[in-house]
């Protein structure tokens, strides 16, 4: 092996054996804060939605495409909707994470444990407005008044009317819209029918009218609003509905906007809404928020029905505390780094800067110690041979040993010398030891 390759293998594992224990210590520092801060977000991520044909179910395969580019899989739980979503994410024995929640689902009746529970749920925001639709049978409504129109709540009086399946949020949603028209449940001939079987019983007369709270994207609801025979209630007091029940909004379904060349509808017509948000358990992993809010401003961030470009996902009408990630988010936008890097290397430096700032203030005073303990350790190599010299020369000026034999000592030492490997930068002071040997050798030459 040729010499300068020795000598800069020697000098690589002076320096890997100096710095070795800075190396382990720092790594140790690092892999303990990895643990301890868990910065990667897990793999799978429970999502509750709602009914295959309703408007949570379209959203829930958006996200989960969304996150597949992340890397992260979504399973979509089908549900009866919000109600039944909101008691998946209180149960602690079920594995839903995230789910969509309907406005005033929380608003009712509930126990000192489910207070509890609701505090440990947070808010990512509101995603989108689920305007209450309310489809009746011209047919239906002309046992009401010759023109088959309702323009009142009260003349649903005697009517079957489906106000959705047990679980949902439309039951609660409707009876509180009962009640605001001092009527009773009992006023109306109730089923519970899920949304596909309820809208195939109003299209068969089995029914007079069904209810859904839906955003507008839901299948149904577009199919429902072309359905010839087939007619849509008209909120006309929506604005006073909003100011008796604070998570419901008044919004208008602008004319034409769902088949212009039709003029369908053929006026702007008023509906009140619930906001729907996507609500998680408090333990949700901040880069999951993260991703979560961001995919929200992709699906629900564009122009709707009923919203304005840019007005979801937003902060405001939450009912439960707004995550810290996502406030952020809908403060500054997406943090810094994502802009630059990518999304894992970006989030392990979010979620560790205070804790690689610590570190290197505990590192950096110790990597002072490494260039003169590597320093010390390549010099020892040279100087350890000048207490075997010393001996000699002491020898020599005691006269207890013949200088020959002492001569010969030398030679010894010299040729151990020369077989000395340090790196060049050093190689001035192993000339200079061999300079005092020559320089003893001279007067052992002299004694004998």
């Amino acid at each position: 092996m040729r010499r300068t390759i020795r000598e800069t293998l020697i000098s690589a594992r002076e320096l890997l054996l100096t710095a070795g224990p800075f190396i382990a210590l720092a790594a140790a520092l690092l892999a303990g804060a990895y643990f301890l801060l868990k910065p990667a977000p897990p793999k799978r991520v429970v999502l509750a939605t709602g009914s295959d044909q309703g408007a949570y179910a379209a959203f829930g395969k958006r996200y989960a495409e969304e996150l597949k580019r992340y890397g992260i899989e979504v399973e979509l739980r089908a549900s009866p909707g919000s109600r039944e979503n909101l008691r998946l994410l209180r149960d602690p024995k079920q594995d839903v994470q995230i789910a969509f929640v309907q406005g005033g689902s929380s608003e009712t009746q509930r126990t000192q444990e489910q207070e509890d529970e609701d505090q440990q749920l947070i808010s990512l925001g509101s995603m989108f407005y689920e305007p209450v639709w309310l489809f009746y049978r011209i047919e239906s409504a002309k046992k009401v008044n010759r023109e088959g129109v309702l323009s009142d709540f009260a003349q649903l009086r005697g009517l079957r009317v489906n106000v959705g399946a047990r679980g949902s949020g439309i039951p609660g949603m409707m009876s509180r819209l009962l009640r605001a028209n001092l009527m009773e449940n009992d006023d109306i001939k109730r089923s519970n029918l899920d949304l596909t079987p309820a809208v195939v019983a109003l299209l068969g007369g089995e029914l007079d009218a069904v209810a859904l709270v839906s955003a507008p994207e839901s299948p149904l609801v577009q199919m429902l609003l072309q359905t010839p025979g087939i007619r849509m209630y008209e909120f006309a007091q929506a604005e006073a509905y909003a100011r008796r029940y604070r998570f419901i909004s008044p919004v208008t379904l602008p004319r034409g906007v769902v088949d212009l060349s039709r003029d369908v509808p053929p006026r702007d017509i008023g509906l009140v809404a619930a906001t729907c948000s996507l609500v998680a358990r408090e333990d949700l992993h901040p880069a999951l928020v993260q991703l979560f809010v961001q995919a929200a401003s992709r699906i629900h961030g564009s122009s709707g029905w009923i919203s304005r470009a840019g007005q979801f996902p937003s902060a405001l009408n939450s009912e439960f505390p707004l995550a810290r990630d996502a406030e952020r988010y809908y403060r500054t936008g997406p943090p810094l780094l994502q802009r630059y890097l990518p999304f894992w290397l970006a989030n392990l430096v979010d979620r560790m800067w205070v804790a690689l700032f610590s570190i290197a203030v505990i590192l950096i005073p110790l990597a002072r110690l490494v260039p003169p303990v590597y320093h010390f350790r390549i010099r020892s190599r040279i100087f350890r041979w000048y207490r075997v010299l010393r001996q000699i020369e002491d020898a020599l000026g005691r006269k207890e040993t013949d200088p020959a034999k002492l001569l010969e000592e030398l030679d010894k030492l010299d040729l151990k010398v020369e077989r000395i490997m340090v790196p060049l930068a050093y190689t001035d002071e192993l000339y200079a030891l061999r300079g005092h040997i020559a320089m003893v050798r001279t007067r052992l030459r002299a004694a004998v």
